[in-house]
């Protein structure tokens, strides 16, 4: 039996990158996947691999940073498949760049509306559609920098630290409830949000930081979020796992 048999997952940001590769995993494994992002294309393209794998799959386009959205998709999810037993919130934007005294206005709160409000909005509207299954799991995408900082992006460093934190005050609300809540911190990945905002100099210093001398796979991260979406982790919430090569470990 697949570890996610009869399972419903969402799964948001899964038109590239991460998402994607956690969707395909997920779907593989079983579970019936909501495949969620604000690119309808991309989309649409895991959804068709998925199926062309034999798996089952939708897409429901949602802004994250949207209740509104939030809120359709969790009820697209429950209308189309019947409950909601896993939510992956994997949606989020790199930003500008800059320092904290020239960073502009409108992209601090566009990122924190993304990558720490949606979030919000998600777990809001997927708790409530869990406890009506059952129990479930929440895995929220946070980053090497939910725990650490860097320079040139204070938006994003605030966000994924914020990320951290709501998972731990949600986990502590739903552990009697069967709802356990994780966050995962990948180091550099290559995914399209690193290599189309880096130049290959850039990119090779990032080598530089991860001891295990490489950037990571998106696959290496969706193997993490298959494990704490499983019930192989029912003793597990509320807790940060790194997926960085050694990064945090410096």
């Amino acid at each position: 039996m697949k570890i996610l048999e009869n399972k419903v997952a969402i799964v948001t940001g899964a038109g590239s990158g991460i998402g994607r590769a956690i969707a395909l995993l997920y779907a593989a494994e079983g579970a019936k996947v909501v495949v969620s992002d604000i690119a309808e294309k991309g989309g649409l393209e895991t959804v068709s691999q998925i199926k062309a794998a034999g798996g089952q799959a939708i897409f429901v386009k949602a802004d994250t940073s949207s209740p509104e959205d939030n809120k359709n998709l969790v009820d697209q999810t429950v209308k189309e498949y019947g409950g909601l037993h896993i939510a992956v919130n994997n949606a989020g934007i790199g930003g500008p760049l800059g320092p904290t005294g020239d960073y502009p206005i409108d992209g601090w709160k566009k990122v924190i509306d993304i990558n720490l409000s949606g979030v919000f909005y998600g777990m809001h509207y997927q708790i409530q559609a869990m406890l009506a299954s059952g129990g479930g799991s929440i895995i929220n995408m946070a980053s090497i920098l939910g725990m650490t900082g860097t320079k040139g992006s204070p938006a994003y460093v605030a966000a994924k630290h914020g990320v951290v934190g709501l998972t731990k005050a949600a986990a502590l609300e739903y552990a009697t409830s069967n709802i356990r809540v994780n966050s995962i911190g990948p180091g550099y990945i290559l995914t399209p949000l690193v290599t189309n905002a880096l130049d290959e100099a850039t990119l090779k210093a990032l080598v530089g930081l991860h001891p295990v001398g490489r950037l990571g796979k998106s696959e290496e991260v969706a193997e993490l979020a298959l494990f704490l979406g499983s019930d192989k982790a029912s003793f597990i919430t509320g807790s940060y796992y790194n997926v960085d090569g050694g990064y945090l470990a410096q």
